[in-house]
């Protein structure tokens, strides 16, 4: 389990959807990516929850777009003339994370676009599992490409990694937000699907992923933590998290219930 290394070669656009100001760009392997800056918003920690939260969807068997170190040169950006572009690329020298593009997909709307309840509760199991509070009736973060569904977006996973405290009760939240996602109501097997996702993802699974994080990008600033520290804390997180996925799963539940009541 590795993710290529590629140099970005061109910054093509602007992606202004999300707040983060992601880009399109072509790197030297010759395709494009949707690129996350290590400049923007929540930093690298952005990052980690993008690549952790991408590949754990992977690993249990969703489409997710191939994940890349893109590394951005000194050089790059420079001739950017939009100011704000042009500071985000200064702070963004080093790696970053890109998203294989997939040119002509759409945003996966659930009330129009059919999704079997099956993967509907997948999702909503795994959006449980990884904490992520950005898979809602206003941004699906899903897409539609050659008629297969996608998932894409996972940066605001791990959330608990920003405060970086209770670090042993984290992994114990029931997950309340939950109750605002975009395929809740058609989760109808929210129990028998916990076993499946159980069956198909194990700690080793969990410790491999975010052994794909680069060193650098676990450095936090004012804490003297060193990187395999910090990944001891996000593989203590997943692993306890898996082992008592039955919390978030009931809050699920419940707040299905909720809604459909």
């Amino acid at each position: 389990m590795e993710l290529r290394h590629q140099q970005v070669t061109r910054y093509a656009a602007p992606l202004r959807e999300g707040g983060s100001l992601p880009a399109l760009a072509e790197a030297d392997d010759g395709f494009s990516y949707v690129v996350k800056f290590r400049g923007a918003g929540h930093g690298t920690k952005a990052l980690v929850a993008e690549l952790i939260g991408g590949e754990v969807a992977r690993a249990l068997g969703f489409r997710v777009p191939e994940q890349v170190l893109l590394d951005v040169g000194e050089e790059f950006g420079r001739t950017e003339p939009d100011p704000e572009i042009q500071d985000l690329l200064k702070a963004s020298r080093g790696l970053n994370l890109g998203l294989h593009f997939l040119p002509g997909a759409f945003t996966v709307d659930p009330w129009v676009n059919g999704i079997d309840e099956v993967t509907a509760t997948r999702i909503v199991w795994l959006d449980s599992f990884l904490t992520n509070v950005d898979r809602t009736t206003l941004n699906t973060n899903m897409l539609m490409w050659k008629g297969e569904l996608w998932l894409i977006d996972h940066g605001a996973s791990l959330f608990f990694h920003h405060s970086w405290r209770n670090l042993e009760e984290a992994p114990l939240s029931p997950f309340p937000f939950i109750k605002d996602h975009a395929l809740l109501r058609r989760a109808s097997a929210l129990e028998e699907t916990d076993r499946w996702m159980r069956q198909h993802i194990t700690p080793r699974t969990l410790d491999k992923i975010v052994d794909l994080v680069p060193d650098e990008w676990l450095l936090h600033d004012g804490s003297d933590e060193t990187p395999a520290q910090v990944r001891r804390v996000y593989k203590h997180f997943l692993t306890e998290r898996l082992k008592n996925s039955r919390i978030f799963v009931d809050e699920a539940v419940r707040a299905r219930k909720f809604l459909l009541s």
